[in-house]
This record gives C-alpha cells, structure tokens and sequence, in this order.
C-alpha cells in the first residue's frame, strides 16, 4: 500500500513521535492557541520539530517560517462558535509558499498523510504565506 511506502521512506524518531503525542494530549484544554513546527531533513528523510518552541502568537510563527520551504504546523486554536460553545479544532497547517523549488514540494506532499497520520490531526489547512496565518481563525470558525 502507499501508507506502508512512505512510512519506510520517511521517519520519525521513537522520542519525536512521543512529543507529537504529548503535544496533541496537552493541547486540548489550551486557552491559546498553541503552534509547533515540523520539517523534513532532506538527507535522511527524517521528520522532526524544526525548534523546541511552542508558538502561542500566530504572526510570531509567521515571521519563523523559512520563506522558500515548506513547513508542517501542528495547530491547537480555541476559537468561540456563533453558538457561543468553546471548541479547540486540533490542525496541520500545510505550509507550502509559492516559490518553493518542485524538488521541496515533492519532499512535504509525499509526506503530507503519513505526518497527518502521525500526529493525529483530523484536517489540513494549505497554507501558502505566512500572511495567510492571520486568517486561520476564521477559516477554522467557518469551517468548525
């Protein structure tokens, strides 16, 4: 099956796989919003969090974010429902700015469900600017 060719062509350490769920378990109660930061080593086809940081400030996140490279950003966001209910949709931002060269986009796409798989996120949200991060919130209220 395709599953089982991309779990052997990429891979995740036994301690990253643990942070992603540890991430996704911690982030459920978060009253912020709550970002980390995937990449894709090129040479070993390993996937890892690109830094240690957690970002709570989207437009901070945004301003990390390689400007040619495409990223994964595992999402917790609180947001309110017009019913006034709390709900914190658990995403993966596909980060994939318009000048990243074929051979990176190749790179993250093959890897796109396995990652999605891994962390456990119920939806993707392609992202194609750091701009765009701004706009998420509603994209997640529209979509909620």
């Amino acid at each position: 099956s395709l599953q089982s060719s991309e779990a052997r062509l990429y891979t995740f350490s036994p301690e990253t796989q643990e942070k992603l769920r540890k991430f996704r378990l911690g982030t459920s109660r978060a009253k912020d919003p709550q970002a980390v930061v995937y990449q894709i080593d090129k040479k070993t086809m390993e996937i890892s969090q690109a830094d240690d940081e957690v970002y709570s400030n989207l437009a901070e996140l945004g301003d990390e974010l390689p400007d040619h490279s495409p990223r994964y950003i595992l999402l917790s966001h609180p947001i309110t429902l017009e019913s006034g209910r709390l709900s914190v949709p658990y995403v993966m931002l596909y980060y994939m700015p318009v000048t990243c060269n074929n051979e990176m986009r190749m790179l993250y796409a093959g890897a796109k469900e396995l990652m999605r798989n891994t962390a456990e996120v119920g939806r993707i949200l392609e992202v194609d600017s750091a701009e765009e991060l701004g706009e998420i919130e509603g994209r997640l209220k529209g979509e909620a």
